[in-house]
């Protein structure tokens, strides 16, 4: 099948942490600041298939068990909501639906992050259809967030290009029918653009 949606991720591919998440997380937690978040993001997965509730009270026991006082919600804010949208990935975006294409947002999200990005970051109008993790019920790799986005999107697996910085998650899409491109900001952009070409993408001068 033609390629007629393109499916981006976020984190990675749309926007970063500007000097990155360990970086963000020194401040509360010093040079605890890798072992915090990978222990934090080890336990979020009900947190990013929506059934965990709210996540400052999860935020909140974790940044006790390493002797955290500050405020869970000022620390979610200053490092969850540390959020750079990179132009050039924005003009992709548009770029692509300019040249006729579906475009469209496939995240891993808890809620709260989740709806920062659609009210505060605009991505509700800059995407065509928005699949949040948290609202599918399903996150990456899960072969059902595919199916569930593609439902979503309302097209066959195979005309959604998926692009990812996360291998196990181009494996998953390319399982579920999609084909895929693994990708990250520090590639480059004309690497992605080359990778788009090479699946038949094709972009108005």
């Amino acid at each position: 099948m033609t390629v007629r949606h393109v499916l981006l991720d976020a984190d990675g591919v749309l926007q970063h942490v500007p000097g990155g998440w360990y970086a963000a997380m020194e401040p509360y937690v010093g040079s605890q600041a890798r072992e915090f978040l990978h222990d934090t993001w080890r336990r979020e997965l009900p947190y990013l298939t929506g059934e965990g509730g709210d996540y400052l009270p999860f935020l909140a026991d974790a940044l006790a068990l390493y002797g955290v006082d500050e405020p869970a919600d000022v620390v979610y804010r200053d490092v969850w909501h540390r959020i750079e949208v990179v132009d050039e990935s924005v003009a992709l975006v548009e770029a692509l639906r300019s040249a006729g294409y579906g475009v469209h947002l496939g995240t891993n999200q808890e809620r709260e992050r989740g709806e920062h990005m659609r009210d505060a970051l605009g991505y509700d109008a800059l995407f065509d259809v928005s699949c949040y993790s948290y609202a599918l019920g399903v996150a990456k790799p899960d072969l059902g967030f595919f199916v569930g986005a593609a439902r979503r999107i309302g097209a066959a697996p195979a005309e959604i290009l998926f692009v990812d910085d996360t291998p196990a998650n181009v494996e998953a899409a390319r399982a579920a029918g999609m084909p895929a491109i693994r990708w990250c900001l520090d590639d480059g952009h004309a690497v992605l653009h080359e990778a788009l070409a090479n699946q038949g993408v094709r972009l108005d001068a």
